[in-house]
């Protein structure tokens, strides 16, 4: 499937190297405003450097538009896209705000054209691992989870990008990386009702938030805390999930453990590294063929958004605030 990327901000690399990786999907063009930034993309990848965003719109042979424009402009962008007829693989999270968001959705609906949201974290083999055994019934009721996302990024920051400024990204760290292990969390814990949220900036310059913390509560009544830092010594990830029968521990280091009631080690639980990202890019190239549905569309990507600025207003008005309030 041809497919031409939007916006070159370092992601775009990332995602334009999985589909390198892939036999599903082919890079036919690209777009930034930057004439440089494009030439050099065009270089990079063996496409062609289109000189408006509209001569990928007019271009036929394009099936699909790999969107990772700055999230204020991501309503423009796919409005564009879907009103040409274009599938839509769109980086998260999906909008700022719920009204972008659910006018993104329902642009892509009223065009018939495929809306797949960028949500690889779910995909790693070891989170798959664990929502099967709670499909099973071998965690038994759920009642916990702690997880942390952590990058350092002092002195590795532009103050000057959208990605670090309050306006283009609300919430900042939460928004940027914490939103995957919301979805994580949600994937495997269950819907989230309610979220009370902290943020602060420690150690970074600029305007945004640097740490934050979520208290989660999820519809089947259990509970979750999420930490995520742009102001750690390291990169670390953890996912720890409590059952009533069991519990896994995920860590970036040790990997994957399970422990089992009246067990008195944790296990080593050998996963088998995957490829998250070339994953949801080829369930969108199968979506588009009719083949697949999006794991992560419009509705799941709004209720996703939701999460995170529930988390917002909770810390602006320091109380517990349900995710249906956002919703409204």
């Amino acid at each position: 499937m041809n497919v031409a990327c939007i916006g070159m901000g370092w992601w775009s690399d990332v995602l334009a190297d999985a589909v390198q990786r892939s036999q599903k999907l082919k890079i036919a063009a690209c777009y930034s405003r930057s004439a440089e930034k494009r030439e050099k993309f065009a270089s990079k990848y063996g496409c062609r450097a289109a000189p408006a965003y509209e001569a990928i719109l007019e271009d036929r042979s394009i099936e699909g538009i790999i969107n990772t424009t700055p999230n204020a402009v991501h309503l423009e962008t796919t409005r564009a896209a879907a009103a040409a007829g274009k599938h839509v693989f769109l980086d998260k999270p999906i909008a700022n705000t719920i009204a972008d968001a659910r006018a993104i959705t329902q642009a892509c609906r009223d065009a018939g054209v495929v809306l797949a949201l960028g949500y690889q974290r779910r995909r790693e083999s070891h989170f798959r691992w664990i929502r099967g055994r709670v499909e099973d019934g071998t965690f038994g009721k759920l009642v916990n989870a702690e997880a942390n996302i952590s990058r350092d990024r002092l002195g590795k920051i532009d103050l000057s990008s959208w990605r670090y400024s309050s306006e283009g990204m609300p919430g900042g760290v939460m928004l940027q990386i914490g939103i995957h292990y919301t979805d994580v969390l949600e994937y495997l814990m269950g819907p989230i009702r309610a979220v009370s949220g902290r943020f602060a900036q420690l150690v970074l310059p600029g305007e945004n938030p640097d740490v934050a913390s979520l208290v989660i509560e999820h519809e089947n009544g259990a509970l979750s805390t999420l930490n995520a830092s742009y102001a750690s010594a390291s990169e670390f990830y953890l996912m720890n999930i409590y059952g009533k029968e069991a519990s896994a521990y995920y860590d970036l280091h040790q990997g994957l453990r399970v422990l089992k009631r009246g067990g008195t080690r944790a296990e080593a639980v050998p996963c088998p590294k995957n490829d998250p990202i070339v994953e949801e890019l080829e369930e969108f190239a199968r979506a588009v063929r009719g083949q697949a549905q999006p794991e992560a569309d419009g509705e799941r990507a709004t209720a996703s958004l939701a999460v995170i600025l529930a988390g917002i207003r909770s810390a602006r008005e320091g109380r517990t605030i349900e995710v249906r309030e956002v919703l409204q």
